[in-house]
């Protein structure tokens, strides 16, 4: 099984949470921090990386939840 990064976008119903090379979003929020939440906990079961867009759907930020041989040097979480 291969890991899939789990992306956090927008939309005009609001914040989207998906896995890539799925067909439909695991749900649909009103907030980006629920999304971000949402899909952490899924980033986290799957030992993946979260991937966080901004308004415009460009990439903000990732997050790696799996076995990174280069952890970053931050320590923001």
């Amino acid at each position: 099984m291969t890991k899939k990064n789990v992306h956090v976008t927008h939309r005009d119903e609001g914040w989207a949470v998906k896995s890539e090379n799925t067909k439909r979003a695991e749900g649909i929020y009103n907030t980006q921090a629920k999304a971000i939440k949402r899909g952490r906990e899924i980033a986290i079961n799957n030992k993946s990386e979260l991937v966080i867009h901004d308004r415009n759907n460009l990439i903000r930020d990732k997050d790696s939840y799996g076995n990174d041989p280069n952890p970053p040097k931050d320590r923001k979480y």
